[in-house]
């Protein structure tokens, strides 16, 4: 079942729009933090799996690979209930994002460019 899409895209939206002068309260930041982490968790999977399915060695499998590493290094840190924290892991949700769609793009052109359709 695919990810709903665009109410962490608003929320992603927002928590990096943040400036010093915004301020919750920590158990609000933590919320979003906890939020934005399972999220990004989800999104992970989802570019691994599309990653996979890709030939090894390929320019758009490696550069999910390195999304992968540096999206992990981030969702591995100590939780905070800081404004840091919510926003470290919105880029992270981000760049899944961004990344999930180039791979689908990178495997929609591979099913196309690759050998003809057969009837059937």
């Amino acid at each position: 079942m695919p990810l709903d899409r665009h109410p962490y895209e608003s929320l992603v939206k927002a928590v990096l729009a943040w400036t010093t002068q915004d301020t919750l309260t920590g158990c609000d930041y933590q919320q979003i933090v906890l939020q934005l982490t399972g999220h990004a968790r989800a999104v992970a999977s989802d570019v691994r799996r599309q990653a996979d399915r890709l030939p090894k060695g390929t320019g758009p499998r490696a550069l999910a690979e390195l999304v992968l590493q540096e999206a992990d290094r981030c969702l591995t840190t100590p939780l905070c209930g800081t404004a840091r924290c919510a926003q470290d892991r919105a880029r992270a949700v981000r760049a899944l994002y961004e990344r999930l769609d180039r791979l689908e793009a990178a495997l929609a052109s591979e099913g196309t460019s690759g050998v003809a359709p057969t009837g059937g």
